[in-house]
């Protein structure tokens, strides 16, 4: 940066003197400006600053001494250093009326130039260091207004408090966030402050007497605060003392910030997590009970695989269609599409009439594992056993129960069971903690069941609909038997991070005859595999410890090898742009996993033959 030189001023009707003035005294960083009179002085002084002027006695028109006493009247040039130059006689009279005039000092001609250089340099000096202090004043005004304009912008509301523990600084955050202006907190007293609510306010104030009876410190507390609109909110306190310096005395400043989401959100979160975990031991208590009472009443353990299997994925599918609602409600009418994509009913045999009702969580899940139960008995021994049997479902609602009809028509005669089976004692327990009832006849034409079950359930006209989940591609009860040999041998790589259910996979390709590899269970370790292992085929999870698999898609897209996702996430969770590939949702019977391999060998998609 270019610096601005210093100017001295040089007056003297006689240009020689002049010359000689700027020959003696010019040197780096100062510049001699020269006047003929003291008017021309007095209109360059008006265009300029100076450090000091030099000004000749004896002058014509207006004398030194005049254009001193001038300089001494105009606000602009009061207060600059005169030295008065002089050949006249040297009486003490002279001497004082240039004293008196404002001069700092008085030399006679001939000048003795090292002694006036000398003279000048101190004055150079003073400007220099006059300046510099300036400039830096100017810089350290700079910062602070930085420093204030952050502070006032900043979403922290920071205020300083003197020893006295009185606001001495209150920033526009603190006016955003609290809500009371600059000038009616200026000068209050902490204890008096309106923001703080009185059963908290002996617990911050004393420990701020402590930070300002103490050494230099900090400290970060939690406490409430009131708005100027008596809105409560939680604050997080960030307090510093400083020591005093001189007769500066001690000083407190705080800085607050708002936590009030932050600490809703935490709140949220424990209440999710308790949720969560109250939902999950509830689940697992349910398939516990499922796995006991379906292993008593199995007539083998294929027919207990299948239906447990069954049971299995009935919850999983509400499940996902209650996450899909943020866990609020389900529609009836998606709880049964959902039995119709695992292939739990064949659309064409099912008849539907009722209004759509929307179902609470827990009655919903006890609905899904009912209708299954229905659906399960009418493959086994009713309408659905055969080929040209029908189902009809038909429900209402009526003063907050609903009732429901299931009528089987066209199949087998059917007769009353000798006793009552698990699936009947399934369906009369899930009703029954909603105030339901099951009431379940076997004329011969077929099986007819009423039900009913207190909800607190509205028309779809009265209640945001949510769309039901993309459903996972479903596959049919067995592989079709011309492919029976298809996956003799062929390679297939598992992608997949859960041990056991790599486990059952990998069982579940040698029953059909194919090689399993792997597991991989990161996308670092899968990408290895797919490059060193050739597979021909690939299972892969949706996500591998809560990394996306988005890479090991692309990198077998790319290489052209067929492959699936086999997940518990539903299909918009999946990695974007492999809306093509087929989709078998966690959990499912190992029949649609065999089917999945044999559609990926025979190069099929889902929505073409699924």
């Amino acid at each position: 940066m270019q610096v601005e030189p210093i100017h001295i001023l040089a007056v003297d009707d006689i240009e020689e003197n002049l010359v000689a003035l700027d020959a003696a005294l010019r040197r780096p960083g100062v510049e001699i400006v020269r006047a003929r009179s003291g008017f021309e002085a007095l209109e360059l002084m008006l265009r300029q600053d100076f450090a000091l002027a030099l000004l000749d006695v004896q002058m014509p028109e207006m004398d030194g001494f005049e254009l001193a006493e001038l300089m001494r009247g105009t606000e602009r040039t009061r207060h600059v250093p005169i030295i008065f130059l002089t050949a006249v006689a040297t009486e003490e009279k002279r001497r004082f009326r240039g004293f008196e005039a404002g001069a700092v000092d008085y030399l006679l001609k001939p000048l003795d130039l090292t002694i006036l250089a000398s003279k000048v340099n101190v004055f150079v000096e003073l400007a220099a260091q006059r300046k510099e202090l300036a400039r830096q004043r100017d810089e350290i005004a700079m910062a602070l207004g930085r420093l204030r304009a952050h502070g006032d912008n900043s979403p922290l509301a920071v205020l300083e408090l003197d020893a006295a523990l009185r606001i001495c600084t209150w920033t526009q955050g603190g006016e955003r966030m609290f809500g009371y202006p600059e000038a009616a907190m200026i000068g209050l007293h902490l204890s008096e402050a309106p923001f703080l609510i009185a059963d908290e306010a002996a617990s911050f104030l004393t420990p701020m007497q402590a930070l300002l009876d103490g050494d230099d410190r900090r400290t970060v507390q939690e406490h409430r605060f009131r708005r100027a609109d008596g809105e409560e909110r939680h604050g997080e306190w960030h307090c510093s003392a400083l020591a005093g310096l001189g007769h500066y005395p001690r000083s407190l400043m705080i800085q607050v910030q708002d936590v009030t989401e932050r600490k809703r959100a935490e709140e949220t979160r424990r209440l999710l997590i308790g949720e969560l975990n109250h939902r999950v031991k509830n689940t697992l208590a349910t398939v516990q009970a499922i796995a006991a009472q379906g292993l008593r009443h199995a007539a083998s353990p294929a027919d207990f695989q299948h239906t447990f299997t069954g049971r299995l994925q009935a919850l999983a599918r509400a499940h996902s269609l209650l996450s899909s609602a943020v866990w609020e409600s389900a529609g009836l009418r998606h709880l049964i599409e959902q039995q119709l994509a695992i292939g739990a009913i064949a659309r064409e045999r099912l008849s539907l009439d009722g209004p759509d009702i929307r179902l609470a969580p827990e009655p919903a899940l006890r609905f899904a594992l009912v209708l299954h139960e229905l659906a399960t008995n009418a493959h086994k021994y009713g309408a659905l056993s055969n080929d040209t049997g029908t189902v009809a479902l038909s429900w209402s609602l009526d003063g907050g129960f609903l009732s429901l009809q299931w009528v089987e028509r066209g199949g087998p005669p059917v007769a009353p069971p000798e006793r009552s089976g698990f699936g009947t004692q399934l369906i009369r327990n899930s009703l029954a903690p909603e105030g339901g009832t099951a009431s379940i006849d076997f004329p011969p034409e077929g099986m007819r069941a009423s039900l009913t079950m207190a909800v607190d359930g509205r028309d779809a006209e009265d209640a945001e609909q949510t769309p039901p989940p993309p459903a996972a591609s479903a596959a049919p009860p067995a592989p079709p038997s011309a492919d029976a040999g298809a996956m003799n041998g062929r390679r297939v790589l598992i992608v997949e991070d859960e041990p056991l259910v790599a486990m059952d996979m990998m069982c579940a390709i040698e029953d059909i005859g194919a090689e399993p590899v792997g597991p991989a269970t990161s996308c670092a370790q899968a990408l290895e595999m797919i490059a060193s292992e050739g597979p021909e085929f690939v299972l892969l999870d949706g996500n591998l410890n809560g990394e996306p698999v988005d890479s090991v898609a692309r990198a077998l897209d790319e290489a052209n090898i067929p492959f699936a996702f086999v997940s518990g996430y539903d299909a918009e969770h999946l990695p974007s742009g492999f809306g093509h590939r087929p989709v078998l949702g966690k959990p499912y019977a190992q029949s649609q996993l065999e089917e999945l391999l044999h559609r990926l060998a025979a190069g099929s998609r889902p929505g073409v033959d699924a």
